[in-house]
């Protein structure tokens, strides 16, 4: 049997979603009756379609633990050109940091969790238990790979997968330092500050609430390279999570305020400083 055919059926049987790759090691192409998804797409696309072709096509969307559609004869051809097997992260439970080069592996280690690493032709997988959108090029030779994204099959790695970090998950959105126009955003002019008028259902102390929000703001400020806005959204999560328990009101609003004015006075344009602070706040609900 292909020895693609039989490591898919491998991890088939073991609950992951997996597919053939060609030779390039892109997924194989669309037959004539789906190019240019003039089918409508497999269900569970961008574009959800009535797709019921039985071949390949469509990558990730394409990915099964089927073992009859994975041995019928329509995927035959495919298996015979693969030049390796690839699996749905997202369909897994599973989300890979993809590490490109060893200035990317040297990040990874200072700045995310340890846990279970397979190396690639030129850095490694990071491999992380929990799903999450997908998005290309976070940082420099950083992709996350999950919903809706392939990765290619190089082994089971070693270490222990540790839970989705929401560092991770706060890495999706690619923020920019300037504005279109070359010009720095300007900071918002709401300048609020938080006290026990604003949050009547507190059950915390003003120098607790204060002296929290002023180490959140310091890890943001020292963000001006790069990462302030990721930065800000996992304060916010964090912050959120302290007052889960609380009666309320809280506001939180205007600790949120404070955070999207101090990453847009290191350079976050403040629509993503703003977006990524109210995704923090909401991730904790």
């Amino acid at each position: 049997m292909n020895t693609h055919l039989t490591t898919a059926l491998r991890l088939a049987t073991a609950g992951v979603q997996v597919m053939p790759l060609s030779a390039d090691k892109r997924p194989v192409a669309n037959c004539p009756a789906c190019t240019g998804l003039v089918c409508g797409g497999r269900p569970n696309m961008k574009t959800p379609g009535p797709c019921t072709c039985p071949a390949p096509c469509h990558g990730w969307a394409a990915a099964t633990t089927d073992p009859a559609i994975l041995t019928a004869a329509v995927w035959a051809s495919a298996w015979r050109q693969a030049g390796a097997v690839a699996y749905h992260p997202g369909g897994a439970g599973l989300t890979v940091v993809d590490l490109d080069h060893a200035e990317a592996i040297a990040w990874a280690s200072r700045e995310l969790p340890a846990t279970r690493a397979v190396p690639t032709t030129r850095g490694e997988h990071w491999i992380y238990l929990g799903a999450m959108q997908s998005a290309n090029g976070v940082r420099s030779g950083v992709d996350i790979k999950s919903v809706m994204q392939y990765a290619r099959w190089l082994g089971p790695g070693t270490g222990t997968m540790t839970v989705l970090p929401d560092v991770v998950r706060g890495l999706v959105v690619k923020e920019e330092t300037t504005s279109p126009g070359g010009g720095v955003v300007s900071s918002p002019s709401n300048r609020a500050l938080w006290d026990h008028r604003v949050a009547t259902g507190c059950r915390h102390t003003e120098r607790y609430v204060r002296t929290g929000l002023e180490r959140g703001l310091a890890l943001v400020r020292a963000r001006r390279e790069s990462g302030a806005g990721s930065q800000a959204f996992g304060v916010a999560q964090f912050i959120a999570k302290q007052h889960a328990n609380c009666p309320g009101p809280c506001g939180l609003d205007v600790l949120g305020q404070q955070l999207i004015t101090t990453a847009v006075s290191v350079g976050v344009p403040e629509p993503y400083a703003a977006r990524a602070v109210t995704n923090g706040l909401a991730g904790a609900a």
